[in-house]
């Protein structure tokens, strides 16, 4: 399970998705996961669908490492998924047996958020599959650069969420070096119930968080030697610039946005979730 989380990682290719300006996928991500929410019929999933299909193929990223990203999540959609199903009275009733009814509004719901979220999850993923933290570091920045006006300290906020992309993976290979050191010195980790399960894993999480302390302060001591005093009088050795290519990214996400909007909400052959 641990090397099924992706989350944070970056895939490298030679693909346009990877060259664009991270500012472009920044923007481009932010717009594609509200337009999961602004429609509400069979024909906008079907853009999103093909939407999301077509950056995947361009990015040149695996499918089998993208959806081995939604194994961790799998308990968060099916609790979801549950709640909607039994929670949702609306439209005729389908099955009743005690306290749990199913209806028909209830399954399109059910089945709605469920591909809402993986196509939120996936979508957030392409975006740390194709861009290094350091550049997304630099786009965060460029992007937020306007709050410095106000006294943020946007710098300061964008290197925090690169580090903290950054030792994403770092620590769940360090989590996975302790679970079979463990394992190798007898520990059991998989039998039991669930509060068994949660005393187990107390040998891992001490060492864990030892570890990671302890890289924090490598990795402060390594900027303080290296003179490093916050964003201000810094300069870059690669400055952001739009190319032709990042214009056109733009372009092609406004004309989805504009397409998911009109045919998802305004078009009549419509299967409404509520």
């Amino acid at each position: 399970m641990i090397r099924d989380i992706t989350i944070g990682q970056y895939y490298p290719a030679k693909s346009v998705i990877h060259r664009l300006d991270p500012r472009v996928k920044l923007v481009a991500t932010l717009f594609y996961l509200i337009s999961l929410f602004l429609f509400r019929s069979i024909s906008g999933y079907f853009i999103a669908t093909m939407f999301l299909v077509f950056v995947i193929r361009v990015s040149r990223v695996p499918l089998s490492f993208i959806v081995r990203g939604l194994k961790p999540v799998i308990m968060l959609l099916m609790i979801t998924v549950l709640f909607n199903l039994f929670l949702t009275r609306n439209g005729e009733v389908l099955f009743h047996a005690w306290i749990f009814t199913i209806t028909e509004g209830g399954l399109v719901t059910a089945v709605y958020m469920a591909v809402r979220l993986i196509y939120l999850i996936i979508g957030s993923s392409l975006m740390t599959f194709t861009t290094t933290p350091n550049e997304l570091t630099d786009g965060l920045e460029a992007l937020l650069h306007p709050l410095n006006k106000v006294r943020v300290p946007v710098h300061e906020v964008a290197m925090m969420m690169s580090i903290a992309l950054r030792f994403i993976p770092i620590l769940l290979e360090e989590t996975d070096k302790i679970m079979k050191a463990q394992i190798a010195r007898g520990a059991d980790l998989e039998s039991g119930n669930m509060i068994q399960r949660a005393k187990n894993m107390v040998p891992i999480l001490v060492p864990l968080f030892v570890s990671a302390f302890r890289r924090a302060n490598d990795l402060a001591m390594a900027m303080e030697a290296r003179c490093y005093r916050g964003g201000e009088g810094r300069t870059k050795m690669k400055p952001l610039r739009y190319r032709s290519r990042d214009y056109m990214a733009y372009l092609v996400m406004a004309v989805y946005v504009v397409t998911v909007v009109v045919i998802g909400r305004y078009v009549p052959l419509h299967v409404w979730i509520f």
